[in-house]
């Protein structure tokens, strides 16, 4: 593999892989003829559409018109979804970065609106397993499937807010959620976080259309739920808000707040793929930061409550390293890269199809 360092992003690609990337970059609109002379005396004309079928699929080339007028250009998602070495782009401390410190207006209305952010690849990888999902819950009584939904909620919670700081083992959750009983040297505050959790999730089963149409007053109520008892700003925060790790700022003001939400609401319904809604939950409430606290909760929770409701496999997070959870976040802050984290969620999601049903 070849390491390429481009002013913000550092890049895992094939080294001829970036040198067509590259050259796109100075001479848009280009054939694979023209591509193929620009790079003749390296690779071979078919290697060559090889390489740009490749980068098609991954969504970092997008194409106009057809056979011998067919043109190459970069796709408008080229940073958000090109892969990036979190080891790499870590190993420099947070003042030395080159980031995108404050929200971007035009990611929701310019980007994201109109592409996808999964690859037809990735999506038929996700569908197999939906699937398979599908084919395993018809063999499940109702009382079956309860007792796995129990068994997803439970490990949901623990993980969730693990990723929090939670210092609850699986197995003290487990007794707290199911026998209400504490665990020594553990904080009240601790408890409460995976109490909350499993209310929420619960209603959330309880109420699988609850979320439809995303609204800003529906993330609003799951949220309530996260922080009962925790905190007693439940509102949409009017304050500053900052975030460890990171010298990304978001959004201050109220109503740029609101109107982001709003916008985000309008995208999750807009979109068709129950993958894409759930992804650009998690993804764009912990962007927006809308709460004082328990934003990432609460991204988990309705993009869950998003799965459910379709009769999609809901997530766990079981097994994802709670630290590669935040740096993929981290990463779409300061890059709105989604490249990792979109990783973390295919992963997760075949994990939970192939754990619990």
């Amino acid at each position: 593999m070849f390491i390429f360092v481009s002013s913000i992003l550092i890049i895992m690609l094939e080294k001829n892989e970036l040198e067509i990337i590259e050259l796109l970059k100075e001479k848009p609109d280009l054939s694979s003829k023209e591509i193929f002379e620009f790079k003749s005396s390296l690779i071979s004309y078919a290697t060559t559409k090889r390489i740009l079928t490749k980068l098609i699929n991954q969504n970092i080339l997008r194409i106009k018109g057809n056979g011998k007028s067919r043109k190459y250009f970069l796709s408008p998602l080229y940073k958000m979804v090109c892969p990036i070495d979190m080891d790499i782009y870590f190993e420099k401390e947070i003042d030395e970065r080159i980031i995108n410190d404050s929200y971007n207006f035009q990611l929701i209305s310019d980007l994201l609106q109109e592409n996808s952010i999964f690859t037809t690849i990735e999506l038929n990888e996700l569908n197999q397993f939906q699937n398979k999902f599908e084919n395993n819950i018809l063999k499940l009584s109702a009382l079956e499937r309860r007792k796995e939904l129990e068994r997803l909620a439970i490990d949901l919670s623990w993980k969730s807010s693990q990723i929090e700081g939670n210092t609850y083992s699986l197995l003290e959750t487990e007794r707290l959620l199911l026998e209400k009983e504490t665990a020594a040297g553990k904080t009240k505050e601790e408890a409460i976080m995976l109490l909350n959790h499993k209310d929420a999730i619960d209603f959330i089963i309880e109420h699988p259309d609850y979320i439809i149409p995303l609204k800003i007053s529906k993330i609003e109520d799951i949220h309530s739920f996260l922080i009962k008892e925790l905190i007693d700003d439940k509102r949409i925060r009017k304050s500053r808000v900052g975030i460890s790790g990171t010298n990304y700022r978001p959004l201050y003001n109220y109503f740029q707040i609101q109107e982001a939400l709003t916008n985000m609401c309008n995208l999750v319904n807009y979109k068709d793929n129950i993958f894409e809604k759930a992804l650009l939950i998690l993804l764009l409430i912990s962007y927006i930061q809308p709460f004082v606290d328990g934003n990432k909760r609460t991204a988990r929770i309705v993009s869950n409550a998003i799965l459910i409701n379709f009769n999609y496999c809901p997530i766990s997070f079981r097994t994802v390293d709670s630290l590669d959870y935040k740096k993929a976040m981290l990463l779409f802050y300061e890059q709105n890269n989604i490249s990792n984290f979109k990783k973390i969620f295919i992963e997760q999601y075949k994990f939970a199809v192939n754990s619990y049903f």
